[in-house]
């Protein structure tokens, strides 16, 4: 890309620079000393003074400018962090299936625990071992994944540069307040178990 004056012709061209429609300035750049609240209608008002034919199509700033070209960027990211949700969401259910699963399992088990003197909070914490266990399992395989990933990833996103360490304590606490969301129930509902219908079914 370069930059010409607006008024320069070629020297053979002799003809009315009136009628010259090689001048049709395509976008005209303006720069401010500081932020200019009514730019627009100022450079309208200079633009019609100078020739009332003179039509502005689109008035926009730089960082308008810029949001415009980044529309289908940003539309990708919202739908990965739609997707993301989407699978966070999938994967709480999982561990809740699978822990309320194991709690069924073992009813007889933590029946005869309570029985021999088990405490309620013990019965919970036995079953939040078990799926927070999960949980643990899954960030010590997708945290190297994740900054592995990244790596090859940074070169095709704007502006990123290697791994955001906010961003990734976040995802590791969302995570894991999930999984504790998703073992908290079936741990309440094995720490409410009667161990004399436990027996009895037995």
């Amino acid at each position: 890309m370069y930059f010409v004056p607006i008024t320069q012709r070629p020297p053979s061209n002799k003809n009315p620079i009136e009628n010259d429609q090689s001048l049709y300035a395509g976008a005209l750049v303006l720069e401010t000393q500081w932020p200019v609240n009514n730019m627009e209608e100022l450079t309208r008002k200079m633009l019609a003074g100078i020739n009332p034919n003179l039509a502005v199509v689109k008035f926009q700033t730089f960082e308008e400018q810029i949001a415009d070209r980044f529309n289908h960027d940003r539309l990708i990211a919202q739908l990965t962090a739609m997707f993301g949700g989407l699978a966070l969401l999938l994967a709480t259910i999982g561990l809740y299936g699978v822990t309320a699963y194991t709690v069924a399992r073992r009813s007889s088990e933590i029946g005869i625990r309570m029985a021999l003197g088990a405490r309620p909070a013990g019965v919970i914490a036995m079953v939040m071992r078990g799926a927070m266990g999960q949980t643990f399992l899954g960030l010590a395989i997708g945290i190297p994944g994740a900054l592995l990933c990244a790596r090859f990833a940074q070169s095709q996103l704007y502006e990123i540069k290697g791994v955001n360490i906010v961003v990734m304590l976040f995802a590791i606490v969302v995570l894991a307040l999930a999984s504790l969301l998703a073992g908290v129930i079936p741990a309440r509902i094995a720490a409410a178990t009667e161990p004399a219908q436990t027996l009895r079914a037995e």
